[in-house]
């Protein structure tokens, strides 16, 4: 399917937001919430702008905001990348799998 035109660039779009209980992995969590409140976002949006970029296969990050996640990283001890994509077990499913 080819990307769509860029007929709304520089315009808004109104939306409506549904609110979600999503659950994630504690350190992601806390590197997402820091680097939303670094881009003066908010965590919805920040999400939203990830996923959007995903979606039309382009990058979300300037190099800049790159340098900021890995330090954000190393400061919430998120020593895991893109590798363990749906493989992240929780701990109590892990203890239910060695029972």
């Amino acid at each position: 399917m080819p990307a769509p035109s860029n007929r709304l660039s520089g315009k808004r779009l109104t939306i409506e937001r549904a609110q979600t209980g999503v659950r994630m992995e504690k350190r992601l969590l806390k590197v997402l919430k820091a680097l939303a409140e670094y881009l003066e976002l908010s965590l919805g949006d920040l999400l939203e702008g990830i996923v959007l970029h995903a979606f039309d296969c382009k990058a979300p990050f300037s190099p800049e905001t790159l340098q900021k996640i890995a330090q954000l990283k190393a400061v919430y001890g998120m020593d895991y990348g893109a590798e363990f994509s749906h493989k992240l077990i929780e701990f109590n499913e892990k203890e239910k799998q060695g029972a």
